[in-house]
C-alpha cells in the first residue's frame, strides 16, 4: 500500500462518515472495502475509488450535471447539500433575505422523475430553511418551465430545478435561477461556486427536515392559465397530433394543456408516457437522437389505420423544456421527417410575425441566420447570444429567442426559459391554421426559403469518454485553422474565446466560407455533455418554387463535406 493509497483511503472514509444517504454509503463502502483489501498488484479496485476522489464536480452557469453515485465527483446527497448550503450563502450575502422582491428569500425548487431527483429537491429546501431563508417544493416532479414560470409568478428570489434534462439515465443536475426566472450567468456562477467552496464540514450546515412548504396544484393551474394564452381563442383545432414525453414529465400536463386548448387529446406514446428514471425504451433520452423517435412514428402509423391521418408528432425531453416537431413525409423510411431546431425556429418565428407580435427576436449564434433575414424583413429588433437560454432569456427587449437544440422562449413574461408545452401548442395553433387554408408546415417552409434563400443547417457530435480529445481538437482548430472547407474558402475565422462582436469570451471558434454558396461553421464544446460539436449552416439562393429540388441536393452535398472536413481539420 503506497501513501497515495492511505490519503485516498482516509478521503473515502472521511466522505463516508458525512454521507446521509445509506445507497451512496453502501456504495462506497463496498468500493473502499475492494480497494483496501487489494495486495497492491490489483490496480482496478483503487482506480474505481480514486476516480471518485478526483476532483470535485465544478458549479457552473450550467450548475452542476454528474453521473449519480458516491464521491466527489459524483451526483449524490453530499454534493447537494454542499452546493445549496453555498447557494444559500450566495444569496443571504446578496441581501436576499430581504431584498425588494414580493416575496423576500423565497427560493422555489423543482424536480424532475429521475433517480434521487425528490431527494436532492428535499435536501435543498432543509437547508435554504436552516439558512434562514425559505423554501417552496413544487407539488410533484414536473416540467422545468413550470419551475421557470413559479419564480416570476411568487416573486421569489432563486430557484433550483433538479434535472439532468436528456442526458443518460445514470445521470442527474442542478440548475440554478434568480429572481428574474433567467439562468445565472457570470458573475453570480463564480459567486455561488466561490462560497460552495467556503462550506467545509457537512456536519456545520443546519438543516431544518421538511421545513419548506409544498406549493399546492393551484401553481400547475396558473402555469397552465399562463400557457394557454400563447394561442389565439378563435384560431383553428382541427389537427391530429401524436406526442411523446419520452419517459419524462411532460405527458400528462402537455396532454391537459392541449385538451384545455381546445385541441383534440392528442395520442400519447403509451411505452414512454408514464415517467420511468430507467429510460428503457430509448438508449438516450433525447428526440434529437437516433432511435429515439421512432416509437412514435410508429404510433402514428397506427392510429393513421385506426382513426385517419396524423399531422404531427410532437416530442418533449424529459424535463419538457424542449419540443421536436416531426411531420408526414412519404420520402422519409419511417413516414416522418423531423424538423431540424432551426427548421421549427423560424416557423415560429413567422407565425408570431404574423400575429403582429412586437419587440426583440433573439437566437444564440450556433443557429440558423434566417431569424434575422424574418426579423429584418418585419421590422423587429434582432440579436444574436452566446449559446444557451440563460444568454437568449437576458436579451433587452425580448419577445421570441430560441436555439437549433430544439429550445424556444415563445411567453419570455411568462416562462424567460425555453418552454417545451407553449412551444408545442404554438407550433400545433400554426400547423392547424396552414391545414385549415390547404397548406403544411413544409409548404410554409419552402416560402420562407424562396423569399429568404435555402438555410440548410446540420450538426456534428462527437461523443467522447476521455475529454481531453475535445481540448485537443480545439487545440489543433486553433493553432492550424483550415483555410477551405467543402471547397469553400474561408473568409472569416474568429477565435470566440477573446469576445466578438459584443459577445462575452467563450471556448469556440467561428468560420464564414464564400464559394459556390455561402456557409457557416461554429465548433465549440458542449456545456452539459461531452461531446464536440460543429454547427453547420448552408445558404442557396433560390427564386422559385421549382429550384427547391436542385437547391436542397446541392445544400446537402456541401454540410456532408463539410461533415468531413471539420471533423479531419480537428482530428476527432
Amino acid at each position: 500500500m503506497t501513501v497515495q493509497d492511505d490519503e485516498l483511503f482516509a478521503q473515502a472514509r472521511a466522505w463516508l462518515a458525512e454521507d446521509r444517504d445509506p445507497d451512496t454509503r453502501a456504495e462506497l463502502a463496498a468500493l473502499l472495502e475492494a480497494a483496501e483489501a487489494t495486495d497492491g498488484t490489483a490496480v482496478r479496485p483503487q482506480a474505481r475509488l480514486a476516480e471518485r476522489f478526483a476532483g470535485t464536480l465544478q458549479f457552473g452557469t450550467a450548475g452542476l450535471r454528474g453521473e449519480l453515485g458516491a464521491g466527489p465527483m459524483r451526483m449524490n446527497r453530499s454534493v447537494v447539500v454542499r452546493a445549496a448550503a453555498g447557494l444559500a450563502r450566495y444569496l443571504v450575502a446578496e441581501g436576499a433575505a430581504t431584498a425588494p422582491a414580493e416575496n423576500p428569500g423565497l427560493v422555489v425548487i423543482g424536480y424532475d422523475a429521475r433517480h434521487k431527483s425528490a431527494d436532492f429537491a428535499r435536501d435543498t429546501a432543509a437547508v435554504m430553511v436552516g439558512a434562514g431563508l425559505r423554501a417552496a417544493l413544487l407539488p410533484g416532479p414536473l416540467p422545468t418551465p413550470v419551475l421557470a414560470f413559479a419564480i416570476r409568478h411568487l416573486g421569489a428570489v432563486a430557484g433550483v430545478m433538479v434535472t439532468a434534462s436528456h442526458n443518460p439515465p445514470r445521470d442527474n443536475g442542478y440548475k440554478v435561477y434568480l429572481g428574474d426566472g433567467a439562468q445565472i450567468v457570470p458573475p453570480a456562477d463564480t459567486g455561488i461556486a466561490a462560497r460552495i467552496a467556503s462550506v467545509g464540514s457537512l456536519a456545520e450546515v443546519p438543516l431544518v427536515e421538511d421545513g419548506g412548504e409544498v406549493l399546492g396544484e393551484e401553481l400547475v393551474e396558473a402555469y397552465l392559465a399562463r400557457a394557454l394564452t400563447v394561442v389565439d381563442p378563435g384560431s383553428p383545432r382541427e389537427l391530429r397530433i401524436v406526442h411523446t414525453a419520452l419517459h419524462g414529465v411532460g405527458g400528462e400536463l402537455v396532454g391537459d394543456a392541449f385538451v384545455r386548448a381546445g385541441f383534440p387529446e392528442p395520442v400519447p406514446v403509451t411505452e414512454q408516457a408514464a415517467p420511468d428514471p430507467d429510460f428503457p425504451t430509448v438508449a438516450f433520452p433525447n428526440p434529437e437522437e437516433p432511435g429515439a423517435m421512432d416509437l412514435a412514428y410508429a404510433t402514428a402509423r397506427a392510429a393513421a389505420v385506426s382513426g385517419g391521418p396524423v399531422d404531427l408528432v410532437l416530442a418533449n425531453d424529459p424535463d419538457a423544456d424542449r419540443c421536436a416537431v416531426a411531420v408526414p413525409d412519404a420520402q422519409a423510411p419511417d413516414g416522418w421527417r423531423m424538423l431540424h431546431g432551426d427548421e421549427v425556429g423560424a416557423l415560429l418565428a413567422e407565425h408570431l410575425v404574423r400575429k403582429g407580435v412586437s419587440g426583440t427576436f433573439a437566437e444564440s449564434i450556433v443557429s440558423s441566420t434566417l431569424l434575422g433575414k424574418l426579423a429584418a424583413a418585419a421590422g423587429l429588433p434582432h440579436t444574436e447570444t452566446l449559446t444557451g437560454f440563460k444568454w437568449i432569456s437576458r436579451a433587452p427587449g425580448l419577445r421570441y429567442g430560441y436555439e437549433e437544440a430544439l429550445g424556444y422562449c415563445v411567453d419570455p413574461d411568462g416562462v424567460r426559459d425555453k418552454d417545451g408545452v407553449t412551444a408545442a401548442l404554438l407550433i400545433a395553433e400554426l400547423a392547424a391554421e396552414l391545414r385549415q387554408k390547404g397548406s403544411t408546415l413544409t409548404d410554409l417552409l419552402d416560402d420562407l426559403a424562396v423569399r429568404h434563400g435555402l438555410h440548410a443547417t446540420d450538426q456534428l457530435s462527437v461523443r467522447v469518454s476521455d475529454l481531453s480529445l475535445i481540448a485537443a481538437g480545439m487545440r489543433r482548430l486553433r493553432t492550424d485553422p483550415p483555410r477551405a472547407l467543402a471547397g469553400l474558402t474561408v473568409t472569416a475565422a474568429d477565435d470566440l474565446s477573446t469576445g466578438s462582436a459584443g459577445l462575452p469570451p467563450t471556448d469556440g471558434l467561428r468560420y464564414q466560407l464564400s464559394g459556390t454558396s455561402a456557409a457557416r461553421v461554429i465548433v465549440r464544446p458542449s456545456g452539459t455533455e461531452p461531446k464536440l460539436k460543429c454547427y453547420l449552416e448552408v445558404v442557396v439562393p433560390v427564386a422559385e418554387l421549382a429550384e427547391l429540388p436542385a437547391a436542397r441536393t446541392k445544400a446537402g452535398e456541401v454540410l456532408a463535406r463539410l461533415k468531413t472536413d471539420i471533423a479531419s481539420a480537428a482530428d476527432i
